[in-house]
């Protein structure tokens, strides 16, 4: 052995000095097969394990053994951590993994003699029934001490018999083999324990039956789950019990992880942590490194009350282990990476210090030991020259902590500054009579008394705060009667009214933004999830790159054949980055053309990923098809494409649009599919088709992706759903109207295979830029216009009356709109570079570019343009028609209508406008 580093483990720990006066030989023999210095992976420690176990038969003979490698296996362990040639997170890994080893082989040891005694356990299906074994606590987590406890559930699938000559009941069965599994690894002999086991965490604790059915924890947590239990499940694994185990495993996380955001977390977090601190006071442990102040509990609390929080909506944050979640904390925006960087370098430093007092004596504590010769064991092993220089680091980093849990965890929800006498008062002097009646109406309403009584007390403790925002507002009457219905769709899941009494930020932006619209209030109203999102955005535009990366992980975690949860990730994605555009836009002021642009990528990104589901979904089922060329196709080379139209196409989505889309392919439409139930490539093209229909526009509680317009597909809804490129070529070419020559300025590939969009693009390009008679594309587009005018526009009434609709009327959207796609069509057959872009104000600059019209003339149309839109993305948030008042808006009309003149029709009399 090494002498050096020998007497630095004997410095750090008397066990590891009674451990070598028992087992030197054994050491010695480990010593020389570099087993001290080495790491051991998950299979070198089961293979260890079964090694040392294997053909034993007598059970005191296996406990010894067993414990003898736990001895020999700690001696390794605490002389790699006092020599620092292992960190926090291998060495809590192997000790984990030891244990888990160590349970299945106790657990098969303990099967032999009742299988033989009882028969197997079979469950009513007829199926053999295992011993579940699900870890909790740090063993779940994969993070056990060097002298960890080992907290263990103990579960089987199904009741039923065994088929012995002594039956007995399943569940029966199951206790007797955990308890003999408990025996094995407990039982103190002359050679010590393996792991004390702790059977405390079951449900209903101790006095309970030790080992429970599926069906009886299922219903043991829906109705007796207590919130603290919620905070064990977070880190609870299956150690042993296959299919069965991974099926009750997933059972559990709902009661986990609340589908919609919980701030009820917080209330029990309080409560625990009063809990707590009481039990510091009366045992007189504030030394305690774990349950201390600013200790590993109250790291481990700050990541688990996140977790319980939005865990349910960020799957990320499902991690068991503490500084997984830690870091998807930082990533997700939810701790600053000050936080992240100054918690993770706290926890791993207490856990070391843990680590170095339970190397002592082999003793499950925390707590700093007072003897003199004990603290300098610890200042050996963690390298401190004085205990003084110890302890200034470990309070500097538990007071870092503790900051940290004291911004989370406020001791109570501060109260508004007035009674609520008086605040009712105030807002009786705001509100008219028929608000005064709407609130009586709630408070004494049929809806009301269906509500539990613990659902109508958050209710009364959450008005005050309500009424105080409310007031601080500048429109109170508005913002009460927007956000009325709000509370009503929330009032029976009370997490939300929590939610708004823990943060009155939150509170407060959304009293504003319910006066200035109340779009963004029906949306919340009518889907509530949302409020998870709104509550915590922090009202800057999503990046491309951030929503494509967010959609992708969601789907990811979800298997291919889990419809409703693939609907559900889309739906919630594109609503709650709708909502966060809608904010940013009303509360950041940003700019028009980013809006349309977050606006147009949260479809795209939606699209895209849509296709894939559709895509794969299809050739799971059926295999791929070939394409036109004989090639087989895969999931990099999809041979379909999906081509957005209107305001997809041309980059100009609002709050309300839908999406106009076209779908075309290249495949082989004859050719059969190479999967076992054959279909021919045009039945696979049309399946995948309309499976992505499937997926954007089912409407279920949580609304729809997206409405979707194929009506200009090729001959309109006449058509085809799917087009082959060729046959879109042949018919662009040969078949299609003016019209639909026009819709094609605005479309665009936007999601499929690169080189199918690129050919398309291609098309596109050879279509637009064919030469064509200048006059005849005037008639054409003036006639087009005209019959919108006559169906869309306002009416002659309307318009006496000073009305101006300002898409559809002369010199509005409209007409901007046509003014550009009648560049494209009329002059990019002599310049080319016309017919580039999809998007309105591109190509306005690009005519100017090319001489088609003047910078001035170009300029002012984009002006105006942007300023109608503009107009029309506010009206739609607040919940407005288009129809303004004309006086408004003479000024700019007269400039698009001069244009309009000069451009497409010289008839045009726009001198009405200006005696205006």
């Amino acid at each position: 052995m090494n002498a050096e580093q020998l007497q630095i483990t004997l410095r750090s720990s008397q066990y590891a000095e009674h451990v070598l006066e028992l087992h030197r030989t054994f050491l010695e023999q480990d010593f020389q097969l570099d087993r001290f210095t080495a790491h051991l992976s998950r299979d070198d420690i089961f293979q260890t394990v079964e090694q040392t176990l294997e053909g034993i038969e007598d059970e005191a003979t296996w406990m010894k053994s067993l414990r003898i490698l736990r001895a020999r296996l700690m001696f390794r362990w605490i002389w790699q951590d006092a020599n620092q040639q292992t960190d926090v997170v291998t060495l809590t890994r192997e000790l984990s993994d030891f244990a888990d080893a160590s349970i299945c082989a106790a657990k098969r040891f303990a099967l032999r003699p009742l299988l033989a005694k009882h028969g197997e356990p079979l469950g009513y299906s007829g199926e053999v029934q295992d011993l579940i074994v699900i870890g909790m606590g740090k063993l779940g987590a994969q993070e056990l001490n060097l002298s960890s406890d080992i907290d263990l559930i103990f579960a089987f699938d199904e009741q039923g018999e065994t088929q012995g000559r002594k039956s007995i009941d399943v569940q029966q069965f199951c206790i007797l083999w955990g308890q003999k599994l408990i025996y094995l690894l407990d039982h103190i002999t002359a050679d010590g324990f393996v792991f004390r086991v702790d059977m405390r965490l079951r449900p209903w604790g101790d006095g309970s039956a030790l080992a429970i059915s599926h069906v009886a924890l299922e219903k043991y947590l829906i109705q007796h789950g207590r919130e603290w239990e919620r905070y064990a499940w977070i880190k609870a694994r299956i150690i042993s019990g296959g299919v069965h185990g991974e099926h009750l495993m997933e059972m559990t996380r709902p009661f986990v992880f609340r589908r919609y955001v919980d701030y009820s977390a917080f209330e029990a977090m309080r409560e625990m942590k009063s809990m707590i601190e009481r039990e510091v006071a009366r045992r007189n442990i504030a030394d305690d490194i774990k349950l201390g102040a600013g200790g590993i509990r109250e790291v481990e609390f700050i990541v688990q009350v996140f977790q319980l929080i939005y865990g349910g909506s960020k799957r990320e944050l499902q991690d068991r282990q503490c500084l997984v979640s830690l870091h998807h904390l930082g990533q997700v925006g939810l701790l600053t990476p000050e936080a992240v960087v100054q918690l993770e370098d706290a926890y791993l430093f207490l856990r070391r210090v843990e680590h170095a007092i339970q190397a002592l004596n082999d003793q499950q504590t925390q707590s700093l030991p007072h003897d003199p010769e004990l603290r300098q064991r610890i200042l050996d092993t963690l390298h401190y020259p004085t205990w003084d220089a110890f302890l200034n680091t470990l309070n500097t980093k538990r007071e870092k902590v503790s900051e940290q849990f004291k911004h989370l965890i406020q001791d109570e929800i501060t109260a508004p500054e007035q009674t609520d006498t008086q605040l009712e008062q105030r807002l009786a002097e705001v509100l008219d009579d028929a608000s005064k009646n709407l609130i009586y109406e709630f408070w004494h309403g049929n809806a009301l008394k269906k509500l539990p009584a613990k659902a109508v007390q958050r209710l009364k403790d959450f008005w005050p705060y309500l009424i105080e925002a409310i007031l601080q507002s500048e429109h109170p009457q508005l913002a009460l009667m927007r956000l009325m219905p709000l509370v009503e769709s929330v009032m029976r899941r009370t997490v939300y009214l929590v939610m708004l009494m823990e943060s009155r930020g939150a509170m407060q932006r959304l009293v504003k933004m319910a006066t200035v619209s109340p779009w963004i209030c029906e949306e919340l109203s009518q889907y509530p999830v949302l409020l998870d999102e709104f509550l915590t955005m922090d009202f800057g535009l999503p990046t491309r790159q951030d929503l494509e990366d967010s959609l992708r992980q969601q789907l990811l975690r979800i298997e291919l054949d889990q419809v409703e949860e693939q609907m559900q990730v889309l739906r919630l994605f594109k609503k709650s980055n709708v909502l966060t555009v809608a904010a940013s836009d009303v509360l950041a002021e940003s700019p028009l053309m980013k809006v349309s642009d977050a606006l147009t990528d949260i479809a795209e990104v939606s699209v895209a990923a849509t296709l894939q589901l559709s895509y794969q979904t299809v050739a799971k089922k059926h295999g791929y098809p070939q394409d036109v060329t004989g090639k087989r196709c895969s999931a990099d080379h999809l041979g379909f494409a999906v081509i957005g139209y209107g305001k997809l196409g041309g980059i100009e989505l609002g709050y309300g649009s839908d999406l106009d889309l076209v779908f075309i392919h290249s495949f082989d439409e004859q050719a059969e599919t190479d999967g076992n139930k054959t279909i021919t490539g045009f039945e696979f093209a049309m399946r995948v088709a309309q499976k992505f229909l499937s997926y954007m526009t089912t409407q279920t509680l949580d609304g729809r992706v997206y409405e979707i317009d194929t009506r200009l597909r090729p001959s309109g809804e006449a058509g085809l759903l799917v087009t082959s490129l060729k046959a879109f070529e042949q018919y662009q070419l040969k078949n299609a109207w003016l019209w639909e020559h026009q819709a094609l300025v605005r479309a665009r590939s936007i999601a499929g295979e690169p080189e199918l969009r690129e050919k398309f693009e291609a098309i596109r390009c050879q279509i637009l830029t064919q030469p064509r008679d200048e006059a005849h594309v005037r008639a054409e587009v003036l006639k087009m216009r005209q019959k919108m005018k006559d169906h869309l526009g306002s009416s002659n009434e309307q318009k006496k009356h000073g009305i101006f609709h300002l898409k559809q009327d002369a010199g509005g959207i409209v007409d901007i709109e046509f003014m550009a796609q009648y560049v494209v069509l009329a002059w990019s057959g002599s310049n080319s570079d016309l017919a580039h872009f999809s998007d309105n104000v591109r190509i306005l600059e690009d005519a100017a570019q090319a001489g088609c019209l003047s910078s001035e003339d170009a300029t002012a149309l984009i002006h105006a343009y942007l300023s109608e839109r503009a107009e029309s993305h506010r009206l739609a948030l607040a919940n407005q028609s288009m129809q303004v008042n004309a006086a408004d808006w003479h000024d700019t009309r007269v400039i698009v209508c001069k244009l309009w003149q000069r451009l497409i029709d010289p008839t045009a009399n726009f001198m009405a406008l200006e005696s205006k």
